[in-house]
């Protein structure tokens, strides 16, 4: 008989045990007031494995063969994705008309033509097509560059909703019509990203709680936007200590708008409000 997710109790010490594996897992602080957001979220994995109470899916975490697949599940019923086209659009005016003229008049001065950019927490796929979209308009006149763009999240169900790269009507909103017409396709009620940003972009899963992380050459640009909001301050000054190690000399650091990185003034230099530059 299929359980009800109204059934399903949590106890405050089961509570504590999953707050452990999230932090862990995610870095994400659950409060006491998220208890009832866990049960909300969780429960459907329970019925999905039949298993009757928090404490049988909490073992099964951690007992069976299958457990590592069942942490991915975990995480993607767990993480936050709230993300925009052209979210906080002051960025993307930053990038057109202060950063990446100079990117160019540099890489004709040096001969140097090569821009790497990385969305960290990239969701749903709205902000590395939307730095696509405006990498692509400002360097349309240019030749010879090399730009890819690599956009990561831990949720592998939003990434595969990134990586189809259709959207509905609402959605696109946001995208300036001459965009729309130029970067995407439209079947139907939907919106499907164009081969133009398709090429630039590639998706990978990655944790940003790992301690080391795979890329082996350093960005000129990082985005992780309304990411570090989530993490206590360990975990927020050991992830930004990592873009750092990243980061080019004088590359770029662009975060959300309620973040900020003035309290690490040795290692990123205020340039904008919410855009820093690597010291």
């Amino acid at each position: 008989m299929m359980l009800l997710a109204q059934s399903l109790d949590l106890s405050d010490k089961e509570f504590q045990l999953f707050r452990e594996i999230i932090y862990r897992e995610t870095g994400i602080h659950m409060s006491d007031k998220k208890k009832k957001l866990i049960v909300a979220r969780l429960s459907k994995r329970l019925r999905a494995l039949n298993l009757s109470t928090f404490t049988e899916y909490y073992n099964y975490l951690n007992q069976s063969p299958d457990s590592d697949t069942e942490i991915v599940n975990l995480v993607n019923r767990v993480t936050t994705n709230k993300t925009d086209f052209f979210r906080e659009r002051h960025h993307f005016d930053f990038l057109l008309k202060e950063l990446y003229p100079r990117v160019i008049e540099e890489g004709r001065r040096s001969g140097s033509r090569k821009l790497r950019i990385w969305s960290a927490g990239c969701s749903s796929g709205e902000e590395p097509y939307t730095l696509a979209m405006v990498t692509l308009e400002a360097f349309k006149a240019e030749r010879g560059w090399d730009i890819k763009i690599l956009a990561t999240d831990l949720d592998t169900e939003i990434l595969g909703k990134a990586i189809t790269g259709v959207y509905q009507t609402q959605a696109v909103t946001p995208v300036p019509r001459e965009y729309l017409l130029k970067y995407f396709i439209r079947k139907g009620e939907h919106y499907e990203v164009a081969g133009a940003l398709r090429s630039m972009v590639s998706f990978r899963r990655l944790n940003l709680m790992d301690e080391t992380f795979p890329m082996k050459h350093p960005f000129d640009i990082i985005f992780c936007r309304n990411v570090i909001i989530y993490f206590d301050t360990k975990t927020k000054e050991d992830l930004l200590n990592k873009f750092y190690r990243h980061l080019k000399p004088k590359g770029h650091m662009f975060i959300g708008h309620s973040e900020s990185l003035m309290h690490m003034k040795d290692k990123y230099r205020y340039l904008r409000h919410t855009i820093y530059q690597k010291v």
